[in-house]
């Protein structure tokens, strides 16, 4: 699992993080800035307002002319729908384009989880990924929509207004400027301060969420060990601490609004007595002290709106910096990674001098694989066998580059693995995993993954009597039956019978099977075998093997030890000649009898 905080905030730009949305931004500029327009016509519509006011007060309301009240009552009012019309245009200006780039950027971000290498989901944990999708693509829309615009239309709105205060009354004007250093500094500070706040609170929304998923996926061994009361004390405990974060957000920003608000307004009061002065004085008209506050009033949301403004920018500004470090990653190469060449004399599927560690190991480690060299011949199956932890299952993720080679090289009949598009490389490889996955769909649909497109009924109905599954035909809807949530409706071996149908469907020229029938009670492992058979005399295979009965499918056997080829043979030879194989077999024979008993 990733670390919970991967970033800090204090060499990271809001404004340069926010810029790299631009990409998807672009197609729908013409809209946004448009809305972004309006909304400044709409804002600086509303500072008319007060100017009128002056009008009113200095004319009409002073000279007793009930006419003039009238006609600017009208113009106050004609003022007001401009206002709220220009507000609802630019509020439909952007619905539509914003969607169009949430549901962009998180297709982007699905692309690339499918063809991010395994190693990099090895690593991450699945809640943190799924955060990301919702959540922060959440905030990055929000942010998109208000704050982005509205950031530029109060900035623009002060500036206009703070221009008309100071052509009314400049001394007025400086009193209402004197809290724009203190405010600015707070702003500062906040901003620092809060967006370590918020990634902190993003990445434990990911962390909750992986222990939300986890329970859900385990809900069988939780109750089958009645650890309900543990999981549930772990939420609590990591609901806790997202509980303290929000907290801790919530009196940055209270604390900000304090400031934001309470110093303007006590700027206000004291242009309000000054201001009276002065009117007292005859050293200004009432209206123009009408319009000032009536100016100065119009700017207190602006103002009052700065923080929490800046709190939801720097939300989407670490948003966005999660969401690139998925984007960041490399992923796997759709193409060749080495010139192709033309095919070599040998045939099959060959092992040439393969090394391999683990990209996140320590360097000075030793690796997991080491010299492997192995041939496995046009049509032969060949048996992978070794003690639990020995690197039969990451050996055979080899050969579909589930994991790339340290060094050395994997060749198809005389093809370096390498040379070929991915996409190709795994049309000719098929592979059953030990722990079969079924997906939120149908047995047919899931089956027929394994097959080119087109693929119909008689592939699968082939399939599945390989794999000995036609228990498929007795299910309620059939072969279109729902399987739901990883096939976890279905029985252990049911799953692992379709998973093998799933991999001999298409007919694949090498089939790469990890103890594909450990699942299998003895009859039906029986049955699998003898219809198994047949496909592997049409294929090359590389089978891992625990037991016997299974060692027997393969021509010969590759006995793997200490991270290398110990020994190859076929099952008698290596029995009578290397006593760690025999030693594995007698403990698999001693247990299989010790399963039938």
């Amino acid at each position: 699992m990733m670390p919970t905080t991967r970033a800090t905030t204090e060499d990271r730009s809001a404004v340069r993080t926010l810029l790299r949305l631009w990409p998807y931004v672009r197609p729908v500029r013409a809209r946004l800035f448009t809305a972004a327009f309006v909304a400044v016509v709409a804002s600086c519509t509303g500072l008319v307002i007060p100017l009128v006011l002056k009008w009113m007060v200095d004319g009409p309301v002073a000279g007793r002319d009930p006419a003039g009240v009238w006609l600017g009552a009208l113009f106050l009012l004609l003022l007001g729908v401009a206002e709220a019309v220009l507000f609802g245009i630019r509020r439909w200006l952007v619905a539509r384009p914003l969607s169009h780039v949430e549901a962009e950027m998180r297709a982007a971000l699905f692309r690339r989880l499918q063809r991010l290498p395994v190693s990099f989901h090895d690593r991450w944990a699945s809640g943190q990924l799924l955060s990301r999708g919702t959540t922060d693509l959440m905030l990055v829309r929000m942010f998109l929509a208000f704050p982005l615009t509205f950031l530029l239309v109060n900035g623009v709105t002060i500036l206009v207004g703070v221009v008309i205060m100071l052509m009314q009354d400049w001394v007025l004007g400086l009193v209402i400027l004197g809290p724009a250093v203190p405010v600015m500094w707070t702003c500062v500070v906040f901003e620092r301060r809060y967006a370590e706040v918020a990634r902190r609170a993003q990445d434990q929304v990911g962390d909750l969420t992986t222990v939300v998923e986890e329970s859900v996926l385990g809900i069988r061994i939780i109750k089958g060990f009645g650890r309900h009361r543990s999981q549930a004390r772990a939420f609590r405990e990591m609901s806790g601490r997202l509980r303290g974060t929000e907290l801790r957000k919530a009196r940055l920003l209270a604390t900000i609004w304090g400031v934001i608000v309470t110093l303007p307004e006590v700027a206000i009061g004291a242009a309000l007595v000054v201001g009276v002065l002065q009117v007292a004085d005859g050293a200004l008209s009432a209206g123009t002290l009408v319009a000032f506050l009536s100016t100065a009033l119009a700017l207190r949301w602006p103002v009052d709106s700065i923080g929490f403004l800046l709190a939801m920018s720097q939300e989407a500004a670490t948003a966005t910096e999660r969401y690139f470090e998925v984007m960041d990653e490399e992923p796997e190469s759709t193409g060749a990674l080495a010139p192709g060449a033309g095919a070599a004399p040998e045939t099959g599927l060959r092992f040439h001098d393969v090394r391999f560690r683990y990209p996140d190991a320590p360097p000075d480690s030793p690796p997991l694989l080491e010299h492997i060299d192995l041939h496995i011949r046009p049509g032969e199956s060949m048996a992978l066998v070794g003690a639990t932890g020995s690197g039969k299952t990451t050996l055979t993720a080899l050969v579909p580059r589930l994991h790339e080679v340290t060094s050395g090289r994997i060749t198809l009949n005389g093809l370096d693995i390498t040379a070929m598009p991915r996409e190709e490389l795994r049309a000719r490889v098929a592979v059953a995993f030990e722990e079969p996955t079924l997906f939120s769909a149908t047995v047919g649909e899931n089956v027929l993954m394994g097959a080119a497109d087109g693929a119909g009924g008689a592939e699968l109905d082939r399939a599945l009597e390989v794999a000995q599954a036609q228990f498929a035909h007795a299910l309620p809807q059939g072969t279109g039956t729902q399987v739901g949530e990883q096939g976890l409706s279905l029985s252990g071996g049911q799953r692992q019978r379709l998973a093998l149908a799933r991999a001999v469907v298409g007919r694949p020229e090498f089939l790469v099977l990890d103890d594909p029938l450990s699942a299998l009670d003895v009859h039906t492992e029986a049955a699998v075998e003898a219809a198994l058979r047949r496909v592997l005399a049409d294929t090359t295979a590389l089978i891992v093997a625990h037991r016997p009965s299974t060692v027997l499918l393969a021509d010969r056997v590759a006995l793997l030890s200490g991270g290398r080829i110990a020994a190859v043979g076929t099952h008698q030879e290596l029995l009578r000649t290397n006593a760690e194989y025999a030693h594995l077999m007698s403990g698999a024979d001693a247990g299989r009898r010790e399963d039938i008993r």
